[in-house]
């Protein structure tokens, strides 16, 4: 039988099996904290650019299932996994679970955060812990794991992680989760350098990019006017920050500030305390 009656009598066995190959060769990344706000838009960005994502979650089960109904109509493979980050034992059991149920993982990206005030005056050791155990351990256990896969796999991979643009433009307030941040930050930069070539490191630090705390809607748009740009960072634009890094062959231990340019401002106080002091002059 030739060649051509062969492929031709075979069409559909023939598709499938290049289906399969090009699934299986896919790139994984997994998001935690991928069930709402940026690390949603995170997650569904490198969907359409054709990832297949894992997101975890704690207490989002519910917008967890709508993100992965919502990633999964981009025609990718998608799994929603529960993960306490700030148990050491549940956050170790993450990346396996990914693997078992993709078969390889390729990337992190360190969204999950913890983001609750307290000042130099107030903050203590619980505080101090979990802003540690939220925003810094798991993203060193993570990558941690992620460059042994890859190492064992004879792969290159990459982690990103969620930085905040006041590390370049300090203010007191929020102190425990700053200090988290802060030593996240270093950690990037020495991961770098430890576990390069197999994995890269880098940061994305976002400015005012969402409500959050007890800031209102008012003294969100006051915040994004204090700018150099006069505008926020939205979730569309920290993604394709993400995404670029994740792609970016030559890129490791930098961050990229995604803020409007508020890191050139010098703000003495979080900007939901400037814009409410905007609002009341």
């Amino acid at each position: 039988m030739s060649r051509w009656s062969a492929s031709h009598r075979f069409p559909i066995t023939t598709h499938l099996i290049d289906l399969e190959r090009n699934l299986t060769s896919r790139s994984v990344v997994l998001v935690t904290g991928g069930a709402r706000r940026i690390g949603r838009t995170i997650a569904l960005d490198l969907a359409a650019a054709g990832w297949s994502v894992a997101i975890s979650y704690r207490h989002s089960s519910a917008e967890a299932q709508e993100t992965l109904q919502d990633l999964r109509s981009k025609h990718v493979q998608a799994e929603a996994l529960y993960a306490d980050l700030s148990d050491e034992a549940s956050c170790r059991a993450l990346l396996p679970e990914v693997i078992r149920r993709f078969g390889r993982i390729d990337a992190v990206v360190n969204n999950a955060s913890t983001f609750e005030y307290d000042n130099a005056e107030t903050c203590g050791l619980a505080s101090l812990e979990r802003h540690w155990k939220a925003n810094t351990a798991p993203a060193i256990l993570l990558a941690q794991d992620l460059y042994q896969h890859l190492k064992g796999a004879g792969r290159t991979g990459c982690v990103v992680n969620l930085l905040d643009q006041k590390l370049w433009n300090p203010n007191p307030d929020y102190f425990s989760y700053t200090l988290s941040k802060a030593a996240l930050e270093a950690a990037t930069k020495m991961l770098a350098m430890a576990m390069a070539p197999h994995l890269r490191v880098s940061g994305v630090a976002p400015g005012l990019a969402l409500l959050s705390g007890s800031m209102i809607e008012q003294e969100f748009e006051l915040g994004q006017q204090l700018n150099p740009l006069g505008r926020s960072s939205p979730p569309e634009d920290i993604a394709s920050a993400v995404r670029f890094l994740l792609t970016s062959p030559a890129t490791t231990g930098s961050t990229i500030l995604v803020d409007g340019g508020q890191h050139l401002t010098r703000q003495a106080r979080d900007v939901m305390f400037l814009a409410r002091e905007l609002e009341h002059s």
